[in-house]
């Protein structure tokens, strides 16, 4: 079985190779990739059987390949990579998808390798369902169904969540998408990392830049990542915000 290691750490990548020399039957192929980009690249070039696929990688992420790899007619197996948070650990216990916690053990590694399976649409669904719907917490990701199939975005991603009648629609760092979740669910979710501005607006905390009164009277906030655009902030959440804002 040849395998592609996808880490951004120079450190799990060496452990992970060393131990893979340690298994019957396992070839590490050359080189590794360091982010999902490169991943996404050699698994076309390499043609691997199993991708050792990293979960927390800045840009696209270890889910957001596996995603991607979803769509394609032959993909390879994947075994997740994991950090040691517990919440994350039971996540994927419940998903039934293969994976091992860094730093990786010989034994779970192999026990890993030998579950590994095709990424399935269904079990990343349920790594990030609603937390009300049977999950063990805040999701990390957000999924929602495009024309590519499922997307899924990181949280920290997301600038804000504004409803229309039935959507809502999530403006994040390389576009929009829309969900067909409500609004006060959502509020519910993550209400310690967005804040309402209007009855059919949540906005990330993390992005606030400036409140901002106009000429006649309205108040504005400017947020990160919108390249100047800015969000009507409602009278009744006015004093809400600025209290907010305090806190930054």
């Amino acid at each position: 079985m040849n395998v592609l290691i996808v880490d951004d750490e120079p450190q799990v990548r060496e452990r992970l190779g060393r131990l893979l020399g340690e298994l019957e039957g396992y070839t590490v192929l050359e080189p590794s990739a360091t982010n999902g980009e490169e991943a996404l690249a050699l698994i076309d070039s390499l043609k691997p059987d199993v991708v050792l696929l990293d979960v927390g990688m800045p840009g696209l992420d270890g889910l957001q390949v596996a995603a991607r790899l979803c769509e394609r007619e032959a993909p390879p197996a994947v075994v997740f990579c994991t950090g040691d948070d517990e919440s994350t650990a039971q996540s994927f216990r419940d998903s039934a998808l293969s994976h091992v916690t860094k730093p990786a053990q010989l034994q779970g590694l192999r026990d890993a390798l030998r579950k590994a399976e095709r990424p399935n649409r269904t079990q990343l669904s349920a790594l990030t369902r609603p937390a009300n719907e049977g999950g063990g917490g805040p999701r990390s990701h957000i999924s929602a169904r495009t024309r590519k199939g499922i997307e899924l975005i990181p949280l920290h991603q997301v600038i804000y969540f504004i409803a229309d009648h039935k959507y809502v629609t999530l403006r994040h760092e390389g576009g929009e998408v829309l969900l067909d979740e409500p609004l006060k669910a959502l509020e519910d979710e993550f209400g310690d990392r967005f804040v309402r501005i209007h009855r059919n607006a949540l906005v990330a905390r993390e992005r606030i830049e400036r409140l901002q009164r106009t000429p006649l009277g309205h108040f504005q906030l400017f947020l990160r990542g919108l390249d100047g655009d800015a969000l009507t902030v409602s009278r009744r959440h006015v004093a809400g915000v600025r209290k907010m804002m305090q806190t930054l």
